[in-house]
């Protein structure tokens, strides 16, 4: 939308079903865990995967939701000349306050119809991780609930580990540096199941 001169690069809405909604305001306990994810996610990705943060992924032409981050397969341009599509996510992830209902109700279906496989939602007010897998055209199929003390790790990027310890994701990390990634090429029926190894190790 922005470069079609539809909207400044500062304006924050998106586009879902062929209707533009505002997007609210980041706070700085939002802005701090998606740096703190997007560091991880990059260092153990390497240059095998390509983080996105907060950048539009074009499902259709009625639907280009930003969500805060995005692990990509990887590609020449970075995705310079043209935004992601559905089939190039691996994981989306949507840090919600306020926005939390919204996120849910509206844009993890969106992702499931569209056959992203893996979402998280992290409800930062409920202190709990809720992560969608097994896409379908009804929803997702396969859906958990992390609270405090937990750990999750990303289907295809299994070398990040989140601990939700007493503070609330106060311990986000590596647990194993990344060796040689062997990213997952096949087709998207085959990366949509879970691998024996992930992308980062």
């Amino acid at each position: 939308m922005g470069e079609a001169g539809i909207f400044s690069e500062d304006d924050r809405v998106e586009l879902i079903e062929g209707e533009i909604f505002d997007m609210t305001p980041i706070g700085h306990q939002h802005a701090g865990l998606v740096n703190r994810l997007n560091r991880l996610l990059v260092m153990a990705a390497g240059g095998r995967a390509v983080v996105s943060v907060q950048n539009p992924l074009r499902l259709s032409e009625q639907s280009e939701p930003q969500p805060d981050l995005a692990l990509l397969k990887p590609r020449a341009d970075d995705y310079q000349g043209a935004a992601a599509t559905a089939t190039d996510v691996l994981l989306v992830v949507e840090v919600a306050d306020t926005s939390r209902d919204y996120d849910r109700t509206v844009k993890i279906p969106l992702y499931a119809q569209h056959d992203i496989p893996e979402a998280w939602l992290i409800d930062l007010p409920g202190k709990v991780v809720e992560v969608y897998r097994d896409p379908s055209p009804d929803g997702y199929r396969d859906v958990r609930r992390y609270g405090r003390e937990k750990t999750i790790r990303p289907l295809h990027c299994p070398e990040v580990e989140i601990e939700t310890a007493r503070r609330f994701y106060s311990r986000v990390r590596i647990i194993t540096l990344p060796r040689y990634i062997d990213f997952l090429v096949s087709r998207r029926t085959n990366i949509s199941r879970k691998p024996k190894e992930g992308i980062c190790g």
